[in-house]
């Protein structure tokens, strides 16, 4: 419980904000972690803010370029026997004993994920993404895979066997996005805030009156869209 009050008294203000996951392996010249540190920076210049896991690899890089952008750079670190510390670029760091604490406050207070690649982890918080999205918890939420062939193996096994077996359906194939650019990933990020802005306005004017004002309450600052 003291974690999830730490969190939400820690991260309440931060505004706009996209989540960047990656590997804690890869070197600081990777071309990943590279891409990641440029990323965060376009971000960063855009006002909105960046968390990570606070971990060194793509982490630490997205950190530093949004750091050094001059914007809010978060880090969500986690105690691990094997783990190191959180990175110097956060501007803003908290620690968690507790994943399902820590998992919270990265899709709470984000409204979309930039997934590069990486291991396990990685791949935990990409499902756990994608199935909020399924399933409707979220809404206006950018799902964006960066790196095409790193990906494409997996993109390619989601077609078949299983889209093709039954047991997810051909649309939600189309709940994530691939790329190797980031001005196309800032494109779909920008367009997804606004795509949310307006149907928050929307809501917030029907005549269906306070029930439809208290959900979009609810929903205000966390919630994201299927890409088009």
């Amino acid at each position: 419980m003291g974690e999830f009050v730490e969190g939400f008294d820690s991260l309440a203000e931060l505004g706009p904000a996209i989540s960047i996951f990656g590997s804690a392996r890869v070197a600081p010249d990777d071309p990943y972690s590279l891409a990641a540190e440029e990323l965060a920076a376009m971000l960063a210049r855009t006002g909105i803010t960046v968390i990570t896991g606070g971990g060194p690899g793509v982490m630490a890089a997205a950190n530093k370029g949004a750091a050094q952008a001059g914007g809010v750079s978060v880090g969500l670190g986690v105690e691990l026997p094997h783990e190191q510390s959180i990175n110097e670029w956060c501007t803003l760091a908290l620690n968690f004993r507790y994943f399902f604490a820590r998992k919270t406050m990265f899709v709470k207070y984000a409204q979309g994920f930039v997934i590069f690649p990486g291991g396990f982890g990685t791949f935990d918080e990409l499902f756990e993404s994608l199935t909020l999205v399924q399933t409707g918890k979220i809404d206006h939420f950018p799902v964006i895979l960066y790196g095409r062939r790193y990906w494409q193996r997996l993109i390619e096994w989601l077609h078949d066997p299983v889209a093709q077996r039954g047991m997810i359906s051909p649309a939600d194939l189309e709940l994530m996005r691939i790329t190797d650019d980031n001005e196309e990933a800032l494109a779909w990020i920008v367009e997804s805030f606004a795509a949310a802005d307006a149907d928050r306005t929307a809501i917030e004017r029907s005549p269906a009156g306070e029930e439809h004002a208290e959900a979009v309450a609810e929903r205000r600052d966390q919630r994201t869209s299927k890409p088009e």
